[in-house]
């Protein structure tokens, strides 16, 4: 009996001994095969830069109308009556791409007494011009009626940003070669290939123009005896911008 224990011992050893030579098999055969990565030798971090000056080509004009009382749905009324009016005077004028029209900003909200009480409401109504044609949105706003210019701004149409945009970035890709090439060269290497790049633009927004000389136009009986907002854009610049690494060669 004893030897019969015996030898099951030995064969359960056994038994073990065998399922972790397996398992320890197992686990490196599973384990990934690590590889070091070789360092990137000889690559540097270059950028350069495209600029390029135009005229601003696209202004946006904001008519704008006050209504105060003590109802809120009777100034909300007159608002929309203004509104009204305003828009059939100016869609005579406008024409896509020359002068466009929109509705702005419409709000009502309460006005406040010294006893923290509300004692009346006030309202706000925009009606937003823009286009390519300048003297036409001026003149079209001096016929608005109960509406006073709030606001006027130029930037670049989606056309002009397009183009721009284009010869800035040709400028900038090639000022990027030249200097790729010279960095190359005053390191000792014949060439360079691109490893990555990225590409980012920048500049010809939409810019304000000062609202005090516009909005004294306001102060005047009737508005619409004023006459056009002689205007004239700036130039502003458009600049993209290349960066990046390469392999010197």
């Amino acid at each position: 009996m004893k030897q019969f224990s015996k030898s099951l011992s030995r064969s359960a050893a056994a038994v073990l001994l065998l399922a972790a030579a397996g398992g320890n098999a197992w686990a490196q055969n599973a384990a990934p095969a690590v590889r070091e990565m070789p360092r990137p030798m000889n690559v540097a971090q270059l950028s350069a830069q495209g600029t390029v000056e135009v005229r601003q080509d696209w202004m946006t004009a904001t008519v704008s109308a006050t209504k105060d009382g003590r109802d809120a749905a009777a100034v909300q009324a007159q608002l929309q009556k203004v509104v009204e009016a305003a828009m059939a005077t100016l869609r005579r004028d406008a024409q896509p791409g020359q002068m466009e029209l929109s509705t702005g900003n419409f709000s009502i909200s309460p006005r406040y007494g010294n006893s923290g009480k509300v004692e009346g409401w006030q309202g706000q109504a925009d009606i937003v011009l823009q286009g390519r044609d300048f003297a036409r949105i001026t003149q079209a706003a001096a016929k608005v009626q109960d509406m006073t210019l709030g606001g006027m701004g130029f930037g670049l149409s989606r056309e002009a940003r397009e183009k721009v945009e284009g010869e800035a970035q040709a400028k900038a890709i090639e000022n990027f070669r030249q200097r790729a090439a010279a960095v190359s060269k005053s390191f000792g290497f014949a060439g360079y290939s691109l490893r990555e790049v990225t590409v980012s633009s920048s500049g010809g927004n939409f810019r304000p123009m000062p609202r005090v000389g516009m909005l004294a136009m306001a102060k005047s009986a009737s508005f619409a005896d004023a006459a056009p907002v002689p205007v004239e854009s700036d130039r502003t610049e458009v600049t993209v911008s290349v960066g990046g690494s390469i392999q010197m060669q």
